[in-house]
């Protein structure tokens, strides 16, 4: 049994994926592995629609924290949208509501996108 359906659109230079269903272990790694796959193609700004997810496990909670890593590291940024209630107050005891930007609108999570750039991160000389 598939527990979660990613369909994957562009609108410019971001990359929604509306998933459905509930994001469990199994199902959590494919969309980790989806985020993984499109970073290496240098979609770094992803969006995730959550309003068909009525549930999110501990495996899922962890995918979606190795994957906003990902894209971190990659300069990029991994943002949610539309969340259930149950998935709201999920994120809110985990205090991963301060890990993530979360949007209630799509046009106003696009916008958000608009001038993110690569940061750069300087290195730190060992000996000062």
């Amino acid at each position: 049994m598939i527990n979660l359906y990613i369909n994957q659109r562009r609108v410019e230079d971001v990359t929604i994926l509306d998933l459905k269903g509930r994001e469990r272990i199994r199902s959590a790694m494919a969309l980790h592995e989806s985020i993984r796959c499109l970073a290496r193609e240098g979609k770094i700004q992803v969006l995730l629609d959550l309003a068909w997810v009525k549930h999110i496990d501990s495996g899922g909670l962890g995918e979606l924290v190795s994957s906003h890593v990902t894209l971190d590291e990659k300069g990029g940024a991994l943002k949610l949208m539309h969340m259930t209630e149950s998935v709201h107050k999920l994120m809110t005891v985990t205090k991963l509501l301060t890990v993530f930007d979360v949007y209630d609108d799509e046009p106003e999570a696009l916008a958000s996108f608009v001038g993110e750039t690569l940061r750069i991160v300087e290195r730190q000389p060992f000996f000062m």
